[in-house]
């Protein structure tokens, strides 16, 4: 009932908004589009027939081009697409902008999940003690990074937060503005953004979504669990901060880059606390206090503006004269309001965001063998004697006498004391090892801080290995035994206070070994973890590399974090997002909120309210564990197919990725001309098999694991298995997630080509297997069946882009034959990319 409920609210206050809108839409004056609003919707019949009729998309815009238009030559037809494009890409800012609108109206402050609903889950199972204790000792940190899945310029972002507010209040007038604004403004960037220009972007978050929404949501967790004996952290919820820290295949973040983002962000804190005072005083006027808090509005005036050094301590003990001036004189009187203030004084610091630094493990070896070979000329010696000598060295290297990335390294660890001094101890704290799989990676990050100076008293860092392929997470239990065990790194970690932060790469993970075999093989490699630092007496701490879609690890995170069971170390769920999940997920107040309280509940929950269907029994594990073997079996094969890279080279988007000037870092790793498939990063190797709609990556090999079984007769076993684990429940539910929005009728052309319809087929095939076993499976009629919302918003959105897909694959298909001008059909193909990705919002 409650479903069908909300069905019919996202019916009235989405779908009939987007229909309303969507015509005034069509009816605005754009340059030369006044009868796009027309076509469009005949180019979608033709491509909804016409695919459903087995015709290709050569086929089907030929035909829209006879049937619709009288258009003849090429330019004419090429231009049109065009407008076609931009059309299309602003339908899809209106259909985020309503739906994100109604966020607030499609949830309630009671839903499963909620901070509320825990407390009443809570009251009614005798645990509110048990919940305040868990809450002394657990966070939640969201790490923003600058991966470039998000194709919204800034200035089109912040139309689409002010086109939410009209919807809200559904003022025609402001919402007919804005979409003329909207009709007229680029929506691609003429140039490549700097790192720079990406820290702002989402810095630009931290201020107007963020400083309120995680303020607001520590008041309201305060107030409900905090009592006389409970006092709530201040660091419960955390941000992380990647854009201009981030230099693992980015030549462009420098070390003068991370110090800019550093005061960047020191900056924008100073900037909203400096607002937020405006209100306090405007409440809080009386005599003293009043002089107080001015003598606080001036200090942050020149910390911002005159570059005025001003600690968290300093504006927390000015704060703390007026509080006590207040409750002393003026009878507490909008005490309230300063206890807010001085709360977020707390919780934000003068850093805002953790800016942390990573870098791949091989740039770190090449700086440790040449500043070895520098001191010691000695190019015989083991990775272990090179940093042990380094780090017994005690003397200082000097950057200049090297060049490029190693004098780049070198002088970004030095600077790291200066950044702490300002923003404070949290303002850079961690040091990330991309592709980590040895002691050495880890160690040789310690030797960085030895010989740029440090002594090992001031290296107040966390180094944090990176487990990202099947071998590193394969190996990460004995490196950590290692690590744990080493005199030099056990001092270091006891400095520390005895916590290791271990970071797992779902995004490359799933890459490398598949979705089933790369999600097992991280929980695996968590239980491992877990329990060899509890025999080290270390407290672990995981920090997951997760990306929006599931073929990235992404999917339905409050169920995914829930499913874990107790032999997995729940001391603070950490994790990345980037691009579409910014912004549609936590892009604003609400949301952001909403979504703050479910990862945090889901933590919580898991300890507190425990389920024996969160810890898999033997036989469970067994068989997880043989249907990951098969699934990865299935999709090495496919790996080692010759056709598979030249696949991707020539019948998807993957070469324009780079040419779409969305994000500062290339796409692929490595400068050879040669594509290698372990150059290929997982942002553009996902986004292209989305884009061709096969999101292969999120169920390749899935469904041929479970129905080799299922013909061993043992179908049942599977079964009890999704009936029984919330673990496997939750793959196999994302892994649904991410076939819904695969369309393969889109490339039926392929299927007879000469050179790659074998492939084609393999993959369609591994596709209705996978789909028809997993409906079996779940007693499903449609994928999606058990949230039927999502369901709903990727139909709209797959029916917005249809057209969009049947121009790219039109441009691709004149590419490959070299047909026309195929300058301009590259531009197609390149502008096609922008409304797809942000339709789909999760990339896959």
């Amino acid at each position: 009932m409650m479903h069908q409920n909300r069905t019919e609210q996202f019916r009235q206050i989405v779908e009939n908004k987007f229909q309303i809108y969507n015509a005034l839409f069509m009816s605005l004056p754009y340059d030369k589009m006044s009868n796009i609003g027309m076509l469009l919707p005949f180019l979608y019949e033709e491509s909804k027939n016409g695919y459903n009729a087995g015709k290709t998309p050569e086929e089907i815009i030929e035909e829209f081009f006879k049937n619709h238009t009288e258009l003849e030559n090429e330019e004419q037809k090429t231009e049109l697409l065009f407008k076609i494009i931009q059309y299309i890409e602003r339908q899809v800012v209106l259909f985020d902008s309503i739906e994100d609108a109604a966020f607030p109206s499609m949830h309630s402050a009671g839903d499963k999940g909620t901070v509320s609903n825990m407390y009443d889950h809570a009251v009614q199972d005798r645990k509110l003690e048990e919940i305040r204790e868990k809450l002394k000792d657990f966070a939640v940190k969201i790490v923003f990074t600058a991966h470039p899945t998000q194709f919204y310029p800034n200035s089109v972002q912040r139309i689409l937060h002010d086109l939410r507010k009209a919807i809200n209040t559904d003022s025609i007038t402001e919402i007919d503005m804005l979409l003329q604004q909207l009709g007229q403004t680029p929506f691609v960037n003429k140039e490549r953004p700097t790192p720079l220009d990406e820290a702002l972007s989402i810095i630009y978050y931290l201020r107007y979504v963020y400083y309120d929404s995680i303020g607001e949501l520590f008041t309201k967790i305060k107030n409900i669990f905090s009592d006389r004996h409970f006092h709530l952290r201040e660091d419960i919820i955390q941000l992380g901060f990647w854009p201009g820290g981030d230099r693992d295949g980015n030549p462009y973040v420098t070390a003068e880059i991370t110090r800019k983002v550093s005061e960047e962000l020191r900056i924008a804190i100073l900037k909203s606390y400096y607002e937020h005072l405006k209100s306090v005083r405007r409440r809080i006027s009386f005599r003293g206090v009043a002089e107080a808090l001015m003598t606080l509005s001036n200090d942050l005036y020149a910390a911002i503006f005159r570059n005025k050094n001003l600690t968290s301590d300093e504006i927390l003990g000015n704060l703390y004269e007026a509080k006590e001036m207040l409750v002393k004189n003026n009878n507490s009187l909008f005490i309230s309001l300063l206890d807010d203030f001085i709360d977020r004084v707390k919780i934000f610091g003068t850093h805002f965001a953790t800016l942390d630094v990573r870098q791949d493990s091989r740039i770190h070896q090449q700086v440790i063998d040449e500043v070895f070979k520098f001191k010691f000329n000695d190019e015989n010696a083991s990775n272990g004697d090179k940093y042990s000598k380094l780090i017994s060295l005690n003397e200082k290297v000097d950057p200049t006498h090297f060049e490029n990335i190693i004098k780049g390294t070198l002088e970004n660890v030095i600077q790291i004391k200066d950044i702490q001094a300002a923003n404070g101890h949290r303002g850079m704290h961690r040091y990330i090892i991309s592709n980590s799989d040895a002691v050495k990676d880890v160690m040789n990050v310690y030797a960085f801080f030895k010989i740029c100076g440090y002594s090992d008293e001031e290296i107040n860092i966390d180094i944090v290995p990176l487990f990202e392929t099947m071998e590193g997470l394969a190996s990460a239990g004995e490196v950590m035994r290692d690590l744990y065990s080493h005199p030099v790194y056990q001092k270091h970690l006891a400095k520390r206070g005895n916590q290791q932060t271990i970071m797992l790469g779902f995004s490359d993970g799933t890459k490398d070994g598949g979705y089933l075999k790369a999600n097992w093989e991280i929980y695996k490699a968590k239980e491992t973890l877990t329990s060899l630092s509890e025999e080290h007496d270390v407290k672990v701490i995981f920090f997951d590399g997760r990306g929006g879609p599931p073929a990235r690890g992404g999917g339905k995170t409050h169920d995914f974090y829930a499913s874990q069971g107790n032999t997995i170390a729940n001391n603070q769920i950490e994790l990345t997002i980037q691009g579409q999940t910014i912004t549609s997920i936590f892009g604003n107040k609400e949301q952001a909120q909403y979504n703050f309280e479910q990862l945090l509940t889901a933590g919580i929950e898991n300890d507190v309210f425990k389920d024996s269907k969160k810890n898999l029994t033997e036989k469970e594990r067994e068989l997880i564990k043989e249907l990951a073997e098969i699934s990865y079996k299935k999709y090495s094969d496919l790996k080692a197919h010759p056709m598979f890279v030249p696949y991707l080279q020539e019948m998807s988007t993957l070469e324009y990725y780079g040419k779409t000037n969305i994000g500062s870092r290339p796409s692929k790793r490595g400068g050879d001309s040669e594509l290698k498939f372990e150059d290929l990063r997982a942002i553009p190797f996902v986004g292209s098999w989305s884009q061709l709609k096969q999101n292969v990556s999120g169920f390749f090999g899935f469904g041929f694991a479970m129905n080799q079984l299922k013909e061993e007769g043992r179908f049942n076993e599977i079964k009890e298995l999704y009936q029984g684990s919330d673990f496997f429940k939750t793959l196999v539910l994302n892994s649904m997630m991410s076939m819904n929005k695969s369309y393969f009728p889109l490339t039926y052309y392929i299927r007879k080509h000469p050179k790659f319809g074998e492939f084609w087929n393999i993959l369609f095939a591994e596709y209705n297997l996978s789909k028809d076993i997993m409906l079996e499976l779940t007693g499903f009629k449609l994928l999606q069946e058990e949230d039927p919302l999502s369901r709903k918003s990727v139909k709209i959105r797959e029916k917005i882009v249809l057209p969009l897909l049947s121009i790219q694959q039109y441009a691709l298909i004149k590419i490959q034959k070299q047909e026309g001008n195929t300058d301009a059909y590259k531009k197609l193909v390149t502008r096609s990319l922008f409304g797809n990705i942000n339709a789909s919002r999760n990339s896959a």
